[in-house]
């Protein structure tokens, strides 16, 4: 997936850069460093400490080795480091288990449409690899980056939620789903 740039005359008109995802693994806790600043966790509750960002990653790890979730870093092409991440878990919402996903672009990298290249492709794997039929994402009501990230992404609003995050914290969310079985249906009968 990738975003395209250009260049007129010295001036930037857009993006031109492939991004791609890398499966998570033993050394991307920088990665989770890069997003653990008071402006990338404004609408999740602050900034963790050090012990829980290493639980964090532990949890990547199990998760991603048991199959439970795929967690992905956020690679451009043009950048040694990841940019960000993405990814999705098993969870049940309303009854019903699903996918829940969530991504992080650090604050230097946004607005490049990093984001939206890395959904679409954290979208794709779930298509291609998943076994359920829906993925959903609950950013906060006040987020609207990650709101407009979601429907630009193709997802439905479906509501408002209260929810709790960090567990404890009291928060409203907007409910978006994207029908993956709709999706797969589509990929394998195109037309």
């Amino acid at each position: 997936m990738g975003a395209e740039q250009e260049k007129e005359e010295g001036t930037t008109v857009g993006i031109r850069a492939t991004v791609g995802l890398e499966p998570w693994g033993p050394r991307d806790f920088p990665v989770l460093e890069r997003s653990n600043t008071p402006a990338m966790t404004v609408y999740l509750g602050g900034p963790e400490s050090a012990e829980k960002l290493a639980t964090r990653h532990a949890k990547y790890l199990r998760l991603v080795e048991s199959g439970e979730a795929a967690m992905f870093t956020v690679h451009v092409d043009s950048m040694a480091d990841a940019v960000g991440s993405v990814g999705y878990w098993q969870t049940v919402w309303r009854d019903a288990p699903v996918y829940e996903c969530g991504w992080s672009i650090a604050t230097p990298h946004q607005g490049r449409g990093y984001a939206s290249a890395a959904l679409a492709a954290c979208v794709d794997h779930a298509v291609d690899h998943g076994d359920r039929d829906l993925l959903v994402a609950f950013p906060r009501t006040d987020n609207a980056a990650s709101n407009a990230l979601c429907r630009a992404g193709g997802f439905e609003l479906s509501g408002v939620e209260d929810a709790e995050y960090p567990p404890g914290n009291p928060i409203r969310v907007h409910a978006w789903v994207l029908d993956l079985a709709e999706r797969r249906s589509n990929h394998r009968h195109p037309g």
